[in-house]
């Protein structure tokens, strides 16, 4: 009998689409109400996760799904910083 691990998936921000959690990027806000990106997928805060598409990241910009999803203005690096993340991630 084999048994299968569970694979643990997220909604994007930006699509709505259930994804692996593997294959989304984390935007996390603290307390102090400063938001980032989540590379680790271990920062404390509330966090909202993005799929790793440049697509992805423009219509969570254009939306503004990941504000409403974390209740606070994400600054442009933020969105900037998704962008690298995803290119370098790429390049591997």
């Amino acid at each position: 009998m084999t048994s299968k691990k569970k694979v643990p998936l997220r909604k994007c921000a930006a699509t709505g689409e259930m994804l692996p959690k593997k294959d989304m990027i984390r935007i996390v806000r603290t307390k102090e109400g400063e938001v980032s990106v989540d590379l680790t997928g271990k920062k404390s805060g509330r966090g909202t996760y993005v799929s790793k598409t440049e697509a992805a990241v423009e219509t969570a910009k254009r939306q503004k799904s990941i504000e409403t999803q974390l209740g606070v203005s994400v600054p442009n690096e933020v969105y900037d910083d998704l962008l690298h993340a995803i290119r370098r991630e790429a390049l591997k």
